[in-house]
């Protein structure tokens, strides 16, 4: 059986972040690109004057070439990886763009916002989870909706928010915090790194971030006190975390029955982030409402509700 596993599980992903500045980084991303291509992975990365955001997916042998050299560079020698073993790669396809951000805030001034200079202090996964039931403590979730619907760690205190750029608008609403040790958490732990610098620079003194997120709080502490999935942003969509007391969170966005699956609209005008249930998917072939079949790009629902991005015709110009 053990061998067997072995050989179902010979894909990993990798999920890493490194705030570290980049000197003409758009023809970096395009050089990590044709590296990435030459490894034959597959994935999603981001590349700005800031740093690398990624998600890669292959065989074991090309992912630890792709570690091994994203260590050997010293920009990004401190980059920690967080690594899953899947039976499928967790991508079709590899991106590597630049962006203004790897993680967009809408904050660029670094003055403010400097992951390198200033950040809340890192908590590892096992010094996370003795704080988490402290009187003075509060656990902050800076994910967007969609994630923290999906779940979240047992008490946290979660924003309205349907992207990380909303998060400064927030600060006004968390100020009954301030005297309070604020425990900041994430997926992987890049958005923290941006929402505990803006904590610090809006008075809050006492500012922790949980180091690698949620995904190495799983492998690490077991993932206890975390109920529901993580959201991932890959073919995958949502992970187990908890293998201590876990506990399914979410409910389904069309009949309220309790569901651990998530999905993306089938019509691509919507592509809606829900929860829901097998039932409701079918019925509505994988669309959040009945307006949303009757649209004419709506796309075969398989039953995972991941859909994989086409590229529109070009119209040639004669």
């Amino acid at each position: 059986m053990q061998r067997y596993q072995c050989i179902m599980k010979k894909f990993q992903t990798l999920l890493y972040y490194c705030y570290s500045p980049i000197a003409n980084a758009e023809q970096f991303a395009a050089d990590h690109l044709a590296f990435c291509k030459s490894l034959n992975l597959v994935g999603r990365i981001i590349v700005a004057d800031e740093g690398l955001n990624g998600t890669v997916s292959g065989s074991r042998e090309s992912c630890e070439t792709y570690m091994a050299s994203i260590k050997a560079d010293e920009r990004f020698a401190k980059t920690d990886f967080k690594i899953d073993d899947v039976e499928e790669p967790s991508f079709i396809k590899m991106h590597c763009r630049y962006k203004s951000e790897i993680v967009h805030s809408g904050l660029r001034d670094p003055k403010i916002i400097d992951p390198n200079r200033q950040t809340g202090k890192h908590l590892e996964p096992a010094e996370f989870q003795k704080m988490i039931d402290q009187d003075d403590v509060v656990i902050l979730d800076v994910r967007s909706n969609y994630e923290h619907n999906l779940g979240r760690f047992k008490n946290a205190v979660t924003l309205d928010i349907e992207n990380f750029r909303d998060f400064p608008e927030k600060i006004n609403e968390l100020a009954q915090y301030k005297n309070k040790k604020v425990l900041t958490y994430c997926t992987g732990g890049i958005k923290c790194e941006k929402a505990s610098a803006l904590l610090l620079h809006h008075g809050f003194n006492d500012v922790y971030q949980l180091h690698g997120g949620i995904i190495k709080y799983g492998k690490e502490a077991g993932g206890e006190d975390f109920e529901g999935k993580c959201y991932v942003f890959d073919n995958r969509i949502a992970v187990d975390v908890n293998t201590v007391n876990p506990k399914v969170i979410s409910t389904c966005y069309n009949c309220g029955k309790v569901t651990p699956k998530m999905i993306n609209c089938a019509n691509p005008e919507c592509n809606e982030h829900i929860t829901q249930c097998d039932e409701c998917g079918h019925e509505l072939q994988g669309c959040c409402s009945t307006a949303c079949i009757s649209n004419p790009r709506r796309r075969p629902y398989d039953g995972t509700g991941y859909y994989v991005k086409v590229p529109q015709p070009v119209n040639k110009v004669s």
